[in-house]
């Protein structure tokens, strides 16, 4: 008698695996699919084509040194070496030109890469740049 109900809850559960199986096959045989089509405004794309163009993060950065045009391009190529994470600029502003580092949102992290930066460049310091009206 034990031997016939175990034999019974064995088929059953292969009747059960088979129809989930089946059930599952099928789901997947009639699952819908479709086409999403995004229609925007052309001027969407034109504007975030400008917001590419507008500097909107120049908030803080870091002068290393100024001086000659030779010194500064020095300057910059041995920074370069050391620190390649940080963008750079040669900047003009008579008589003099400036290192500047990075584009830093808040002055937190501009302290944070000063940090770094000033272990070799000993004069290196947050500013913020003035803003051109």
């Amino acid at each position: 008698m034990y031997q016939i109900s175990k034999n019974m809850k064995l088929n059953n559960l292969k009747i059960v695996i088979a129809v989930l199986a089946f059930f599952s096959i099928a789901n997947q045989a009639i699952a819908q699919e479709g086409v999403v089509t995004i229609e925007q405004d052309s001027d969407i794309t034109k504007l975030l084509e400008y917001k590419k163009d507008v500097k909107t993060t120049d908030l803080f950065r870091i002068q290393l040194d100024f001086g000659s045009r030779s010194k500064a391009m020095a300057l910059e190529q041995k920074f370069l070496n050391t620190f390649s994470q940080w963008p750079t600029d040669v900047v003009y502003e008579t008589p003099n030109y400036k290192v500047w580092v990075g584009n830093f949102s808040t002055r937190l992290e501009a302290d944070i890469a000063l940090l770094k930066i000033k272990k070799k460049f000993s004069k290196a310091m947050v500013f913020e740049p003035k803003k051109d009206k």
